[in-house]
């Protein structure tokens, strides 16, 4: 299983940028898929996150803010984030779980990942 993300970018704060993340093929039948973003000198977190029945869930902080949806029939997953912030400069990684689990887990927990794109808020 491949994933490779783009759209990454570099935005004023208050502007929006869409993430996209074409995986080579679905882990399984029932998957999870989740961005996540790490920032220098910290660890990797999840932002959001979908699984094979549509179901999402959200980091506090990006509520609201941010939305993740799939295209099963592209086999693609994109993260809208819209009113961007500079605490949200970090590199965005796609990453996909075999399976499912309350909430779609945490990064331990993903068996693929893509090589990550950046997002750079400026105020």
């Amino acid at each position: 299983v491949q994933l490779q993300e783009s759209g990454g970018g570099s935005v004023q704060s208050g502007g929006s940028l869409t993430l996209s993340c074409v995986v080579s093929e679905y882990p399984n039948d029932a998957y999870c898929m989740g961005w996540f973003r790490q920032a220098p000198g910290k660890e990797r977190e999840k932002v959001a996150a979908i699984n094979s029945f549509g179901t999402q869930s959200y980091e506090d902080s990006v509520k609201g803010r941010f939305t993740i949806s799939q295209d099963s029939a592209k086999k693609s997953v994109y993260l809208l984030l819209n009113n961007l912030k500079p605490e949200d400069t970090a590199k965005y990684y796609c990453a996909a779980m075999r399976g499912i689990v309350w909430d779609c887990g945490i990064a331990r927990d993903y068996d693929y990942w893509g090589q990550g794109t950046q997002v750079t808020v400026s105020s």
